[in-house]
């Protein structure tokens, strides 16, 4: 057994708490390896302002970080640098510091939720790509990468699913408005010019856009790359994204006045036209409505929007609000307005477990409050 001499450095009590132990999770522990076997650089970010948590991010996750104390002091030690080395035995190790506890990883949800509030007041309409007023609040893309905690490449798809253009750098989220009118005008001129959606010029869409509507090619071309892969310069339409937006676009409209099921379909149906009619389903819109029956009505299911998004992000708070606005969830209804807040299906039934208590009838399982929240 090798033995050493141990001495603690002159500048100890500087040195302290300036070193930590991070224990990585398996999927660190091999893209740190085979970085440093190709010399690339794994890209480790830790973020965070001072009243946040921090967390940790590599270039696709976003990781917690959680301090846990340790029965045992490790101690970080080094070599004697040279020119400490008259002072010390040829075999001597210093002791740099001493630590007491360790940072543990574990995935979490990125926190995008801070990202709309930031940009809420930058709203992209029809023709405002040249909108200078610096009255109104600017936030950019690099700023997005360096405040909001999330991996680059989970601010990318926030950014997609958010809806937000980046036009001259900033970011700008679209009227949902203006992007229904914008996927009409597509489908119409996809079946006015005869052009197959699995394979459509990027050059002729965009052109016939803002030839005909006005529309720039910045925001053009990013809606496709919103709603389908473009390469080589052809667009594949996601036929059940377009759908679904067109779909979310009449349902805005009853967040206070329900629509009867029925009507909701007919209308839907018109707006996405017979070629795509058949792609139509309330599945495409789980986590943005609640359904109901219209008892002093027809009797018949109405839906009311409710979008997840726009519910408390933590998870005590969600659950409030769920259970206010409905005392008794089945499975099926309450899972999907738990995606956002639950990194997989294992966390989200423990959220189930913590949050709900679990009654069993013969209609099946239900999931009501496991406390009282008074409205």
């Amino acid at each position: 057994m090798l033995e050493y001499d141990l001495y603690f450095s002159f500048s100890a009590s500087n040195e302290a708490g300036s070193y930590k132990i991070i224990e990585l999770t398996p999927d660190l522990t091999d893209l740190i390896e085979k970085a440093t076997v190709n010399d690339e650089d794994p890209r480790l970010t830790i973020k965070g302002q001072p009243n946040e948590d921090a967390v940790l991010c590599s270039a696709d996750k976003t990781y917690g970080m959680r301090s846990v104390g340790l029965s045992n002091t490790v101690l970080v030690v080094t070599p004697v640098p040279d020119e400490c080395a008259t002072h010390f035995a040829e075999d001597a190790v210093i002791i740099r510091d001493q630590l007491n506890e360790i940072i543990e990883l574990a995935p979490v949800v990125p926190k995008l939720h801070k990202l709309s509030a930031l940009i809420k007041n930058r709203q992209y309409d029809e023709g405002q790509e040249d909108d200078a007023d610096d009255s109104m609040d600017h936030f950019t893309y690099q700023e997005a990468k360096q405040e909001i905690q999330a991996s680059d490449a989970e601010i990318d798809k926030g950014l997609k699913n958010l809806r937000v253009l980046i036009i001259n750098n900033e970011l700008r989220p679209i009227s949902p408005t203006f992007l229904n009118h914008l996927l009409e005008l597509i489908l119409n001129i996809l079946v006015s010019l005869s052009m197959k959606h699995a394979s459509v010029s990027v050059e002729d869409l965009s052109s016939a856009l803002a030839d005909d509507h006005e529309v720039s090619r910045a925001v053009s071309t990013q809606v496709m790359s919103w709603f389908g892969e473009i390469k080589d310069g052809r667009w594949k339409m996601d036929v059940e994204g377009v759908v679904k937006e067109l779909g979310l676009g009449i349902l805005r409209k009853h967040r206070h006045d329900p629509i009867e099921r029925d009507d909701l379909l007919v209308q839907w149906k018109s707006h996405v036209g017979d070629t795509f009619e058949s792609s139509i389903s309330l599945k495409l819109l789980e986590a943005n409505y609640i359904e109901s029956t219209d008892v002093l009505g027809s009797g018949s299911a109405v839906l009311k929007y409710f979008p997840a998004f726009e519910l408390p992000v933590d998870p005590a708070a969600r659950f409030a609000d769920l259970f206010l606005t409905r005392s008794i969830w089945r499975g099926e209804e309450i899972s999907p307005f738990l995606s956002d807040i639950a990194v997989n299906s294992k966390e989200r039934d423990k959220l189930l477990l913590k949050y709900c208590r679990t009654v069993t009838g013969p209609e099946g399982i239900r999931y009501t409050a496991r406390a009282q929240y008074n409205g």
